[in-house]
């Protein structure tokens, strides 16, 4: 795992607690070209709040701290 993926990772792993209260979660599929692909599960699955959870705190917390960082997307 490289320095960005590490990174990435620890960001995951503090916001994971927050998913998982609400039944959700999610996991880091693949970086490449600096966007960060993620699959949202559980209860994030067609959560009206996903969208806020997405760009509001989970994208915010890697462009801030991991600057090479671009974008965060979800995948299927």
């Amino acid at each position: 795992m490289n320095q960005t993926e590490t990174k990435v990772t620890n960001i995951l792993n503090r916001i994971r607690p927050y998913l998982q209260n609400d039944g959700g979660d999610c996991e880091l599929v693949e970086i490449k070209d600096n966007i960060v692909y993620l699959r949202m599960m559980g209860a994030c699955i067609g959560c009206g709040s996903i969208d806020f959870t997405l760009r509001d705190t989970i994208e915010a917390l890697i462009l801030e701290e991991v600057p090479s960082i671009i974008g965060v997307e979800t995948v299927d």
